[in-house]
């Protein structure tokens, strides 16, 4: 599970430098926005699916979830939409890494903090590859957040715009189609 002390080290790099300059980003988070490059990559998919999720539809999804999740109900009810996209790609995987890494570019020019990378190797053929999360802060909490999840043959790009904790955010891992990740895998992008 995620630890106190590696959430609370994550959150100091994360906001030290928000609260130092003005927020890049004004106004809500749009869920319908996504690079350019993934309607590249989106062409080359051999398997593609998108779908977005508004305040209405994850209501419905959050009463059914267990009465056992409550903190991951009370992070949903929090969430004002998710826009999940999904790419799969054939045998030979994604063709055009630079196209990948202009995505992950894209969101540094629009102005988002990037928080953190992990990158697991050696846990199997679906579980190995990247997995990145930017986010817009607003104060301490969380406007938006997108996360994008890279395996040699997929890439996976989920938005999430709302007002939520970080903490709201790790109760979200593995849902919506936000990749289920440990918190011991994570590290500084300048790290890598």
């Amino acid at each position: 599970m995620f630890s106190t002390a590696v959430l609370s080290a994550m959150l100091s790099c994360a906001l030290a430098p928000a609260q130092a300059a003005p927020d890049p980003i004004a106004g809500p988070v749009v869920l319908d926005w996504t690079p350019p490059a993934l309607a590249q990559l989106s062409s080359e998919a051999a398997v593609k699916s998108s779908f977005t999720l508004d305040r209405n539809m994850l209501g419905v999804a959050s009463a059914l979830m267990p009465d056992s999740d409550a903190e991951t109900r009370q992070a949903i009810s929090k969430i004002d939409g998710v826009s999940v996209h999904s790419l799969r790609f054939g045998a030979a995987g994604i063709a055009d890494e630079a196209s990948v890494d202009s995505i992950r570019q894209a969101y540094h020019l629009r102005g988002w903090k990037h928080l953190v990378t992990t990158d697991t190797v050696n846990k199997g053929p679906l579980q190995n590859g990247t997995t990145d999360v930017w986010l817009v802060l607003d104060g301490v909490n969380v406007r938006g957040a997108v996360v994008l999840a890279e395996t040699s043959k997929s890439l996976t790009l989920v938005t999430v715009s709302g007002n939520l904790s970080p903490v709201d955010l790790m109760h979200l891992r593995g849902h919506f189609g936000i990749p289920s990740f440990n918190g011991s895998d994570f590290k500084d992008a300048k790290d890598k």
